[in-house]
């Protein structure tokens, strides 16, 4: 038999009513808590579910993003690249090469399978929220859109003390070091060249005569203006490094010589006075120049000569 239901207190009209305003009445009296969006910016955890960044250069075509996500809003687009032999005799390889890597947020549900499936860290989540776009078309984010949010990802958190450190962080040191020996290695190939080169150039000169001593210039003389000091001899090893002779100590200067006190000045001697001029003579009046003389008058032409008359032929056998 089932047991009877407990009495119920009776209801005064109008009690819920005073119930709510009682509520009303409490948070009247709290300090509000609204963030006046977008004004006051959200302040989300650091692995809010925003939306996905991708790392191009740890993308290898796997496709296990595309294959694995519910909604098929991933596309994927490659072809392969034949890359040569590393060394002599080595074969060559082919590695596949991203064309086109972009993700339809308007079928995303935001579970975040292609992130976890990732083998080489490609995909992050990042907080940002604010991308929307009146077309819908627009919600299809290519690469370098999905790029761009990669530098919205925040830091990962710091690792504990005694964990192990991250395999990305221990094979980048591994790269730098061996890139660090190969420089190391270079410099020690060049430097022995570049010694013997040096000491083939330095031949010539250590047989063009011995070293020469350098030898300090003097201090100038005060009140002498100082001499230019000749340029000094480096010198040159003959045979191989030769250690410089120590310069000389330079030799203590001369006190310098008080000036001689200048000689007062002569006085100038009086202006001695000048001799009388001498009775000036009276000037010779010039002498008129005498008139020009007219020229001779021209003389007439001569008359030339009658021609002489013909003497008459004389008779042959004339008048006897």
């Amino acid at each position: 038999m089932a047991e009877p239901l407990p009495p119920t207190r009776p209801r005064f009209p109008g009690s819920g009513l005073a119930k709510g305003l009682a509520v009303t009445l409490r948070t009247m009296t709290k300090r509000t808590v609204t963030e006046q969006y977008p004004d006051v910016q959200p302040d989300l955890p650091p692995r809010t579910r925003g939306v996905i960044g991708l790392f191009e250069e740890n993308c290898t075509v796997c496709m296990l993003c595309a294959r694995e996500c519910p909604d098929w809003c991933i596309y994927i687009d490659s072809h392969k690249e034949t890359v040569p032999a590393a060394a002599p005799g080595g074969r060559e390889r082919s590695r596949n090469v991203l064309d086109r890597f972009a993700i339809d947020f308007s079928l995303c549900m935001y579970c975040g399978i292609c992130i976890e499936v990732c083998p080489f860290d490609a995909l992050f989540w990042s907080p940002e929220f604010e991308y929307a776009e009146t077309d819908i078309r627009e919600l299809t984010h290519e690469r370098d859109k999905l790029r761009e949010w990669m530098w919205t990802v925040p830091a990962p958190p710091a690792l504990d003390p005694g964990a192990e450190e991250p395999k990305e962080i221990a094979a980048a040191h591994k790269t730098a070091e061996k890139l660090a020996a190969a420089q190391a290695a270079q410099a020690a190939q060049v430097t022995p060249a570049a010694q013997a080169a040096q000491e083939e150039s330095s031949e010539p000169t250590a047989q063009a005569g011995p070293t020469a001593q350098v030898t300090p210039p003097e201090p100038p003389v005060q009140g002498e203006p100082p001499t230019p000091a000749e340029p000094s001899t480096v010198p040159t090893p003959a045979d191989g490094p030769t250690p410089a002779e120590p310069p000389a100590p330079p030799t203590p200067a001369d006190p310098p010589t008080p000036p001689t006190p200048a000689e007062p000045p002569t006085p100038p001697l009086p202006p001695t006075p000048a001799d009388p001029p001498a009775s000036a003579e009276r000037p010779t009046p010039p002498t008129p120049a005498d008139p020009p003389t007219p020229a001779d008058p021209p003389e007439p032409p001569a008359k030339p000569e009658p021609p002489e008359s013909p003497k008459p032929p004389e008779a042959e056998g004339g008048a006897s």
